[in-house]
């Protein structure tokens, strides 16, 4: 609890704070992360590709049917609903100076929680486009148990999500980098630090507040402030409850 008391000060008198989100503040959702022992790149092999190469954009373009069938089946979650961790953070804009959520997630649900400035650095499952005439589609608009076609003019049609071997968006990118250049106070949860250039944001930091909030060692851990090693969502619920105390 002390770390916790510790990390409400420092969002508390924040002038400009900042988050970074990785898959940990999404895993109380259901949504599973990457990396751990339960995480997507360690589940059954059901394919004889690695999970690196079934989300690249080669494997995309070379094996579209294969791609969809293996993101419609891991990355996608029709029915996740925003956690304890989400909310908190939507509430915090009520509460302390947000400046900007950054996250590595996809799924959405910070915005479907209340956040109002998310930048999504690896794009979001919620968006897709035609790869031929560029027409919009929502993800309810897709049919999940084939490749989906444009039905203007019947090209394949692209998820909006960074795959392996794509840049992240320059603007979304550079958005980024100036927000967190800017904030005096970094919270970073439920991200190893280890996936870049998500994780290089850190260099861009020039405070002497970073909280970090992940289960597992990050590479940051020495320069952080307060390090909290528990879930996302009770943790924050913890620092949120204790906000509006002190509100």
């Amino acid at each position: 609890m002390e770390n916790i008391r510790k990390a409400l000060e420092l969002v508390h008198t924040a002038k400009s704070l900042v988050i970074l989100t990785g898959a940990g503040a999404s895993t109380e959702s259901g949504i599973p992360d990457f990396r751990s022992s339960s995480g997507l790149y360690n589940k059954p092999k059901r394919y004889d590709y690695p999970a690196e190469v079934l989300l690249s954009h080669s494997f995309f373009v070379e094996h579209t049917d294969i791609f969809y069938e293996y993101y419609f089946s891991n990355l996608v979650y029709k029915d996740a609903k925003p956690n304890d961790c989400h909310i908190a953070l939507a509430e915090m804009e009520q509460l302390c100076n947000v400046k900007a959520v950054i996250t590595q997630n996809i799924d959405g649900l910070h915005q479907q929680a209340g956040s109002s400035n998310v930048i999504e650095l690896h794009g979001t499952i919620k968006r897709y486009h035609c790869m031929k005439c560029n027409k919009p589609y929502s993800l309810e608009e897709l049919e999940p148990s084939s490749v989906p076609l444009c039905t203007q003019c019947g090209g394949i049609i692209k998820p909006d999500v960074v795959l392996y071997e794509e840049p992240l968006n320059e603007n979304d990118l550079m958005n980024a980098i100036q927000q967190t250049a800017a904030a005096d106070v970094l919270l970073v949860i439920g991200t190893s630090l280890t996936v870049y250039p998500a994780a290089g944001l850190l260099n861009y930091y020039k405070g002497n507040k970073l909280i970090i909030m992940n289960m597992s060692q990050t590479p940051f851990d020495n320069s952080a402030k307060v390090i909290i090693r528990d879930k996302a969502g009770r943790s924050m619920k913890k620092v949120v409850s204790l906000l509006k105390e002190n509100h």
